[in-house]
């Protein structure tokens, strides 16, 4: 509630007590007495007065939340629809998404855009903070991802760009861990620039059991306008699997090494399901948005 609503809520409060006091007294001011029938006419004005003063102060924000209730419904229906709205399917490939934000309206985004020559780019970032102010800079970079690969821009372009128009044109406090991959559908070839985000994991088949990160290739977006990226490139094998995800995953994980228990998860490759790592969350313990993507890639070869 505004300061002056609270100044004005408290005064009614404060008009009824001493609407009651001078009622029962039958004093304006203790001691003197005034046994006069006017006081208690005086008395019930005032408290009614009092009364109304609260009433309108009480409304009025009730009407004030109502409106940021619905204002913060219509959010969540327009974040929604920034999101990838069908199921996505790539030839040999079979991928799976959860996104939970932690209030109403998060900070966390994800895309998957087609691009042409049988590719498919990967984004995902994370905004510095939580709630509305998170989820408005969430579909600033929604909106430059989805612009600049028109014109068939390779991630370290699109970390280079976006981290240009994020320094220029937003707060200071604000910036943005994020990770671009490009993947070729026929080679497993991953093209990927990482912008101080939560390193990617990928795994080999399920017989091998290995798992590598994608790490860090530069700082997060916003930070710095000069700021240097580099692309670097890997292969996912067929049988393998990709997993990205928000820092909200490893927070909401109950342990000493959540890491380890994601890296656990997605060592089983193709096998990897995504009820395995929505398993191992405590959603007592989510005080952040949680969003995950896994890709993987079968094991029978796919052309064309």
């Amino acid at each position: 509630m505004p300061r002056s609503k609270r100044i004005v809520t408290w005064l009614g409060l404060f008009l009824q007590g001493y609407a009651l006091y001078v009622g029962i007294t039958r004093s304006l001011a203790w001691p003197s007495v005034w046994p006069r029938d006017g006081l208690i006419l005086f008395s019930w004005l005032l408290f009614a007065v009092g009364g109304l003063l609260v009433n309108a102060m009480l409304t009025s924000e009730f009407l004030r939340k109502t409106q940021m209730e619905s204002d913060l419904s219509a959010a969540q229906r327009i974040q929604r629809t920034l999101q990838p709205q069908t199921a996505i399917a790539i030839r040999g490939y079979e991928i799976d998404t959860v996104y939970r934000p932690f209030r109403g309206v998060g900070g966390d985004y994800f895309d998957v855009v087609e691009l042409p020559d049988n590719r498919t780019l990967f984004a995902m970032a994370d905004v510095a903070g939580k709630g509305m102010p998170a989820a408005l800079l969430a579909a600033n970079v929604q909106a430059l991802v989805r612009t600049i690969p028109t014109v068939d821009s390779p991630p370290l372009t699109l970390a280079r760009q976006i981290n240009q128009h994020l320094s220029r044109y937003t707060p200071d406090d604000r910036f943005v861990t994020a990770v671009f991959i490009v993947l070729s559908h026929e080679t497993g070839e991953l093209t990927y620039v990482n912008a101080g985000h939560n390193a990617p994991m990928m795994s080999g088949t399920r017989s091998n059991g290995s798992t590598m990160s994608l790490d860090a290739t530069g700082v997060p977006l916003g930070l710095f306008r000069d700021a240097e990226y580099e692309a670097r490139t890997t292969v996912l094998p067929r049988g393998g699997a990709l997993l990205l995800f928000t820092d909200g995953l490893p927070d909401s994980i109950r342990g000493e090494s959540p890491e380890a228990l994601i890296r656990a998860a997605v060592a089983a490759g193709s096998m990897t399901r995504i009820a395995d790592l929505t398993a191992i969350v405590d959603r007592q313990l989510q005080q952040d948005d949680i969003t995950i993507v896994l890709v993987k890639r079968s094991t029978a070869s796919v052309s064309g």
